[in-house]
């Protein structure tokens, strides 16, 4: 896998699934039993936005770049706490130099009696990672192929916890592998919470893939929905969505709020929108 993330770090898709991860870690703090984050692709940690991969995109100015200091109303300013706080306290005082990633972001959220275990494979991130958690206790950082971890590491012996899968999607057949990871994870560990990434770049192939997971699964889901414009050939990721399954039960509410506020700071173009649904008909 030669996948990097530096070079997308911080931008839209960034934003909506941190978001969602964020709000989800908030809910799940409410209660006192600790829990287990299991984050499959969990990257470098943090991205210095001043380096050369961020720089040669530029991602990030659309994504982060437009909700770090935006004035936001105030019951959506309060809902995206949990998350901005995070990237602030990353920063110096005013400044947007560097980006957590979803580790990072997992960890300043959860509480010191849980766990969190962030697994990378490729090896310059997995070395950035390592270095990143080097005096935390309770994170583990792994080094071995996502879909052996969702084999090895389920169930959590807390039997609470939160998986993040976030895969880079290289190949042609990554929808169909993460069908199958995440059915075999949801047979190891049915009461979890599940985040599942994807890219939006074949909304039909998109379609077949989460009506295959919520089937195969049979929990309760939130499909998230993100587009900054319309795409077009060349123009590169416009939309992506986040799968939920057993979301939080305030979580519906919580991003309708939220996703019309980042549908218009982070619009392109026409064709921007969001979607949120809990059913969706195989095409």
């Amino acid at each position: 896998m030669n996948y990097r993330h530096d070079y997308h770090a911080g931008n839209f898709a960034d934003v909506v699934k941190h978001v969602v991860l964020a709000r989800v870690l908030t809910y799940m703090k409410q209660k006192p039993r600790p829990f287990r984050v299991i984050d499959t692709h969990a990257g470098a940690g943090r991205y210095d936005l001043s380096g050369l991969e961020p720089g040669k995109t530029g991602e990030w100015q659309d994504g982060i770049g437009r909700l770090f200091d935006a004035e936001l109303p105030g019951p959506v300013a309060d809902l995206m706490a949990p998350y901005l706080d995070v990237v602030r306290a990353a920063n110096d005082p005013g400044q947007l130099r560097y980006y957590p990633g979803s580790p990072v972001i997992a960890r300043q959220l959860m509480r010191f009696e849980d766990v969190l275990v962030a697994n990378e494979l490729q090896g310059q991130d997995f070395e950035r990672l390592k270095g990143e958690f080097r005096r935390s206790k309770t994170t583990t950082v792994l080094n071995i192929d996502a879909w052996h971890a969702v084999k090895s590491l389920l169930p959590p012996k807390e039997r609470r916890g939160l998986v993040l899968i976030d895969p880079p999607f290289e190949s042609r057949e990554e929808f169909d592998n993460l069908a199958t990871a995440v059915a075999e994870a949801t047979r190891r560990f049915a009461t979890g919470t599940y985040l599942i990434w994807y890219p939006l770049k074949h909304e039909v192939a998109a379609d077949r893939f989460v009506a295959a997971v919520t089937a195969q699964s049979e929990l309760e889901f939130l499909d998230v929905r993100l587009s900054v414009c319309a795409a077009f050939a060349g123009l590169g990721l416009t939309a992506a969505g986040v799968l939920v399954l057993n979301p939080p039960y305030v979580l519906r509410e919580e991003l309708e709020a939220i996703l019309p506020l980042l549908s218009e700071t982070l619009a392109e173009g026409a064709g921007h929108g969001y979607l949120l649904r809990n059913a969706v008909l195989e095409r």
